[in-house]
């Protein structure tokens, strides 16, 4: 069956960095857009970062441009977030999710979502 296991996150500080990855397994992983989202206590799930199939075209919100790269290795059927210069506002559980739109990210496009990793980062 599909499965997408997130791992990674942890309680760090303001400025730091951290480094998610996403074993996929069950699907056909290097013909699918994957990315990553978030969700803090009390907000809605929002995108992140999206990538494409080939792993050449990404999509980045606003919010974490030149922070945060996204990456995967079709080889292995893995997805990884790199996060640096973190900030209290990141605090959220990250989640990855397969097969939809890469660039505009709405959720509800997506089929398959991980269990999500928590990423906590102090000031």
């Amino acid at each position: 069956q599909v499965q997408l296991v997130e791992s990674g996150g942890g309680l760090v500080r303001t400025g730091d960095s951290l480094r998610l990855s996403c074993a996929a397994s069950g699907f056909t992983f290097s013909r699918y857009n994957m990315g990553w989202f978030r969700q803090a206590p009390g907000n809605e799930r929002e995108p992140v970062a999206g990538i494409h199939w080939p792993g050449v075209n990404k999509h980045y919100e606003d919010f974490v441009k030149g922070r945060f790269t996204v990456s995967r290795d079709n080889a292995e059927n893995m997805l990884y977030l790199q996060m640096n210069n973190l900030k209290p506002e990141d605090t959220a559980v990250y989640y990855c999710a397969a097969g939809g739109n890469w660039e505009t990210m709405q959720p509800q496009g997506y089929a398959y979502w991980g269990q999500g990793t928590q990423v906590t980062v102090s000031s």
